[in-house]
C-alpha cells in the first residue's frame, strides 16, 4: 500500500499545480438520504468515499491519482417521502456536477473521474462529463462502483442475497457493518421474500410507479442477513476494481503508469 499523499484537500495551490498537468483526480460522490430504519443517512457517502480512498492508496505509487472531497449530496427526490433526506434536483445536480468538474479543468488538471455511491446520480454524472468533453479538451470518465466492480462482486456471490447494491439490504447492510458497525441499529429488519415487488421488476424499459419506494418501506431486500464479514469482503472486492479502473483510465489517456515505464 502507498504511503504517498492521495487528499486532494491536504495540498497547497502550488502543489496541485505541479500536479495537475499529469494526476487524475477521483470526484467522489454520494448522497444523504433514508437508508430504512437501520442504516444511517450517510450510507452512500461513507461508502464512496470509502472506496474512492482506498483504491486511489493501492494505485498511487504507480499513478499520480487526488481524491477530492466527497459530494455529500445526490439526486434523491425519491427518498424524500421518508424524512431524513437532502436532495438536490434533476437539473440542480447536473449542474452541481458539471459546475464541480469544470472547477477542476479551470485548474489545469485534465484527467477527472466521478467515481459514484448512489443509483439516482447515476445517468446524471454520465451526461455532465459527456457535455463537458464536447467543449472541453480533458479526458472525463463518470461510473456507479457497482458497476465498476459488476463482474468481481458476482466472483464473490454478492448475488447470493438478491439484486446489489439494491438499497438499505444485504449488500449496503454489510458495508455499513464493516466501516462504522456502531450506527447500525438494531434489530434489523427482516423478510423471507428477497424479491422487491413493482420497484424492481426486469423490465426492457425503465419502469418508473408512483409510491413505489413506500411500497417496501424504502429498503429492498432482508438487511439482517448483511455481516462485517460480507462488507469487508465487498469493499475490498470493489475498491480493487475501482483501482484497476482507474489504472486503465490513466493509461487509455496517454498516462504512463510507473511500473511500466521501463518497459
Amino acid at each position: 500500500m502507498s504511503a504517498e499523499r492521495i487528499l486532494f484537500n491536504e495540498f497547497t495551490r502550488e502543489e496541485l499545480r505541479a500536479r495537475a498537468a499529469e494526476a487524475v483526480v477521483v470526484l467522489p460522490v454520494g448522497a444523504t438520504e433514508q437508508h430504512g430504519p437501520h442504516l444511517p443517512v450517510g450510507t452512500d457517502h461513507f461508502a464512496v468515499e470509502h472506496i474512492a480512498r482506498e483504491a486511489a492508496r493501492g494505485i498511487a505509487s504507480r499513478v499520480p491519482v487526488l481524491v477530492a472531497p466527497t459530494l455529500p449530496y445526490g439526486s434523491s427526490h425519491h427518498h424524500l417521502a421518508f424524512g431524513g433526506t437532502l436532495s438536490l434536483g434533476t437539473e440542480t445536480y447536473y449542474r452541481v456536477i458539471s459546475d464541480l468538474v469544470e472547477s477542476l479543468l479551470i485548474d489545469g488538471f485534465r484527467r477527472v473521474f466521478v467515481l459514484n455511491g448512489h443509483g439516482g446520480n447515476n445517468e446524471l454524472i454520465q451526461l455532465a462529463v459527456r457535455d463537458l468533453a464536447l467543449k472541453r479538451e480533458a479526458d472525463l470518465a463518470a461510473a456507479s462502483y457497482w458497476t465498476i466492480a459488476m463482474d468481481d462482486l458476482v466472483r464473490v456471490e454478492a448475488n447470493r442475497y438478491g439484486r446489489f447494491p439494491g438499497h438499505a439490504g444485504t449488500f449496503e447492510t454489510s458495508l455499513v457493518l464493516a466501516l462504522q458497525p456502531e450506527l447500525v441499529r438494531e434489530p434489523r429488519p427482516h423478510r423471507d421474500d428477497v424479491g422487491y415487488g413493482s420497484l424492481m421488476l426486469a423490465t426492457a424499459y425503465r419502469l418508473e410507479r408512483h409510491r413505489a419506494w413506500q411500497e417496501i418501506d424504502g429498503y429492498t431486500d432482508s438487511p439482517d442477513r448483511g455481516t462485517a464479514e460480507l462488507g469487508r469482503l465487498f469493499l475490498e472486492t470493489v475498491a480493487d476494481a475501482v483501482g484497476r479502473a482507474l489504472t486503465e483510465f490513466y493509461a487509455t489517456t496517454g498516462g504512463k503508469p510507473r511500473e511500466d515505464q521501463d518497459g
